[in-house]
């Protein structure tokens, strides 16, 4: 049978596949080289890297911060209340500056507020003595007629009357050491103004003090 079977393969014509290249022919593959070997184990180390800072971010919470950081909601809430807090330390910066500028302001207006004080002695003292009294128009007030003239005396205490003194008397000299010239005599410092004024009304332009008089104001009329 075997011997059939031989002959019948003989009697076919050869062609080029009855005489196959000698070695390996067809599925046989070369060697590979060391890269290709080991790029399976380099994407099994990377993809399991990967999956652990996965899941490491998940699980630590940097995941939902890397989100925020890429969330326009969240950054405008954080530029607001940057500005309110840069708003309010410059409502403090300018309540701290107003409050050194007022205290600047009164600490240099205090010398002048101190300094009105002293000043009002200097106008005290430079306003005159008849000013700074007043005219006693009820004062007792004696007009001696020095000149020998009948009547004098009584005419020039009309005019005191007419000005409003309502206690003026005409008197003669009885003895009195006169003056060289008519004058207005007054006993005390606060009869000045009231000596001051009746000068004024009868034209007289000296006032002296004499103490002992009597009277709160003498008027001596000379020549």
């Amino acid at each position: 049978m075997a011997r059939k079977d031989s002959e019948g393969y003989d009697s076919y014509p050869k062609d080029a596949y009855d005489d196959p290249p000698e070695g390996p022919v067809g599925v046989h593959r070369g060697a590979r080289s060391l890269g290709v070997r080991l790029t399976p184990f380099v994407i099994v180390i990377v993809a399991a890297a990967a999956a652990g800072v996965l899941f490491w971010s998940i699980f630590s919470g940097e995941a939902a911060n890397m989100f925020r950081r890429h969330d326009p909601t969240a950054s405008q809430s954080s530029s607001a209340q940057v500005a309110q807090t840069t708003q309010a330390t410059g409502d403090e910066s300018s309540a701290s500056t107003s409050a050194s500028e007022s205290s600047a302001a009164s600490t240099s207006s205090s010398p002048v507020e101190s300094a009105s004080p002293s000043q009002s002695p200097s106008a005290s003292e430079s306003s005159t003595p008849e000013e700074s009294q007043q005219v006693n128009m009820e004062s007792a007030i004696s007009v001696v007629n020095g000149t020998g003239q009948a009547n004098y005396a009584s005419t020039e205490a009309g005019k005191l009357t007419d000005a409003g003194f309502h206690n003026v008397t005409p008197t003669n000299p009885n003895g009195m050491a006169l003056p060289g010239q008519t004058v207005v005599w007054y006993q005390n410092d606060a009869d000045l103004a009231t000596a001051q004024q009746v000068a004024n009304t009868l034209g007289i332009a000296t006032v002296e003090q004499a103490p002992g008089i009597g009277e709160p104001i003498v008027v001596v009329l000379m020549q």
